[in-house]
């Protein structure tokens, strides 16, 4: 045996040693800096702390970082709405997909319904998800062959979904979380990769995040679930089948996005600013473009350049030119598109969205109010809450409707009315100005046309003059109802730092030595 080799040995040797002693490879135990208790230690309770650091991305969504922006008008306000103010709020850090939902994701949806809710008495539940075609329809034009073939043929499957309601965008979301989630425990071996493929007739037992987190929906195990080398443990050291929230494997839900989420990522002010420095040496907090008018602008004025030279004079948008122009004249076409077009033409804007401006319109989450702008919070605005609890039933535990969803009941104003953040459940209606004049109220046949059940949608669509391409101008319509000009994408909230994964949450400077006397 030559000193090579001898070296080598040693160096095993004292590896050994130090993974007897609770080490591995020279590396402690995470333990807790408030009790000293090592964390995913069977000897010290077995308290599990998740490998799992950062967010992973879902499928379809963009990273949006944070930040402040006027949200609100950003030129003349032609229509007289004035129902867009101009207000400075803060947008948290969130996810959105990149493009519209398209048809043939709605038909994937539409597919799992139909097979995993197959039985008679889900005829409604299946009728209920089907998008109404005959949006279509006009009393003076020929619409008939959309109505027949543009939510079905293959021509039109990356185009964007019409004909859905705000209640059918929500739904889709609710679905596309479970399917999200349930692929990621098949994919990590905790569930049987076999239940991706029977789905048929399943009806209320398919797979339902919270009702798998709450111990209501029972898995099949997969491979790694029993495997030595699954790091999910129980507090005894033996491998852990059931996954939790804290493991950091199961997303966030899938949702639509709120009004002020929807306006801040179609600036794509990011392009604005300097590019994000990982050494937070450059900072644009101060360089925000106030007067941008349409999401993919990189100036005022509203051109774009590239290095080959400026695009001005095409189009960077689907819309409607002027009276009777969808498209322009033969062998000059300006957008290429009488009526949708591929969700993913023309440029991205400064996050990689495609068609935050023109195309369809896109269903929000708030409620839609004139003057939401003024009475909504500084970070975060939003209209719309009304909070729920889940239903624990007569026998105390939560229970599952029969779409296989743990049931949900509205907050009570008994149950608010210690609070100091909020005193009632519902508040759709809060600070909106109906409670300060008698007999003043939101609904049909009283003063308005505005109800709690009128939705804002953003963004301008295909049948739409400029003027509605701007991210800051707000339209609504009721939540049951929809059209050939309105679709919708999905987003997702942004747990941990709002700067992005592998970035810390504030500004970490490098400590000093303290000249303390020791005791």
């Amino acid at each position: 045996m030559n000193f090579k080799n001898l070296v080598i040995l040693a160096s095993c040797a004292v590896a050994v040693s130090s993974c007897k002693d609770g080490k591995l490879f020279g590396k402690k135990k995470d333990s807790s800096t408030v009790t000293g208790w090592n964390y995913n230690d069977k000897n010290m309770g077995g308290f599990q702390v998740s490998r799992e650091k950062e967010e992973r991305t879902g499928p379809g969504l963009v990273f949006i970082q944070g930040g402040t922006f006027t949200m609100g008008a950003t030129e003349e306000d032609v229509m007289s709405d004035w129902n867009n103010i101009p207000r400075r709020v803060t947008v948290n850090s969130f996810y959105i997909d990149r493009t519209e939902v398209a048809n043939v994701h709605y038909r994937e949806y539409l597919y799992w319904i139909d097979n995993v809710f197959d039985g008679d008495e889900f005829k409604a539940v299946r009728e209920g998800a089907l998008p109404d075609t005959l949006v279509w329809r006009s009393e003076l034009a020929y619409n008939e062959p959309l109505v027949e073939y543009y939510f079905r043929h293959p021509s039109y499957n990356y185009y964007p979904v019409v004909g859905v309601t705000w209640r059918q965008a929500h739904d889709f979301c609710l679905w596309r979380t479970d399917r999200v989630n349930e692929k990621a425990l098949v994919d990590r071996g905790f569930i049987n990769k076999n239940s991706l493929k029977n789905i048929q007739g399943l009806g209320q037992e398919n797979f339902n995040t919270k009702a798998y987190l709450m111990g209501e929906y029972q898995a099949t195990p997969g491979p790694a679930a029993k495997s030595k080398k699954n790091e999910l443990r129980n507090p005894n050291g033996t491998p852990r089948t059931q996954v939790t929230f804290e493991d950091g494997i199961l997303l966030p839900s899938y949702r639509l996005q709120t009004e002020a989420e929807w306006e801040y990522a179609a600036l794509g002010l990011i392009s604005q600013n300097p590019a994000p420095s990982h050494s937070d040496k450059k900072r644009g907090e101060e360089l925000v473009a106030n007067k941008q008018v349409y999401s993919w602008s990189q100036n005022v004025n509203g051109l774009r350049d590239s290095r080959r030279g400026s695009w001005q004079g095409t189009f960077l948008a689907n819309f409607k030119r002027g009276s009777g122009d969808n498209m322009g004249v033969a062998g000059g076409l300006n957008d290429n598109a009488v009526y949708t077009a591929d969700v993913t033409s023309f440029y991205p804007n400064g996050f990689g969205l495609y068609n935050m401006s023109g195309n369809v319109s896109e269903w929000v989450e708030d409620v839609y109010r004139p003057l939401s702008s003024q009475d909504v919070d500084d970070v975060a605005p939003f209209r719309g809450n009304q909070f729920t609890t889940i239903d624990l039933g007569k026998e105390n535990k939560p229970e599952r409707d029969s779409l296989g969803r743990i049931k949900y009941r509205n907050v009570t104003d008994e149950e608010s009315k210690n609070r100091r953040n909020y005193q009632k459940g519902d508040v759709i209606n809060y600070l909106d100005g109906d409670s300060l004049i008698a007999g003043v109220y939101y609904g049909y046949g009283k003063t308005t046309l505005i109800s709690d059940k009128s939705r804002v949608i953003k963004g301008g669509s295909w049948n739409d003059r400029a003027y509605w391409l701007g991210p800051g101008t707000r339209r609504f319509m009721e939540e049951d109802q929809s059209s050939s000009t309105v679709g919708f994408r999905c987003a997702m909230d942004r747990v941990g730092s709002a700067a992005g994964n592998g970035r810390k949450t504030g500004i970490t400077y490098k400590e000093r030595r303290q000249n303390a006397r020791k005791q």
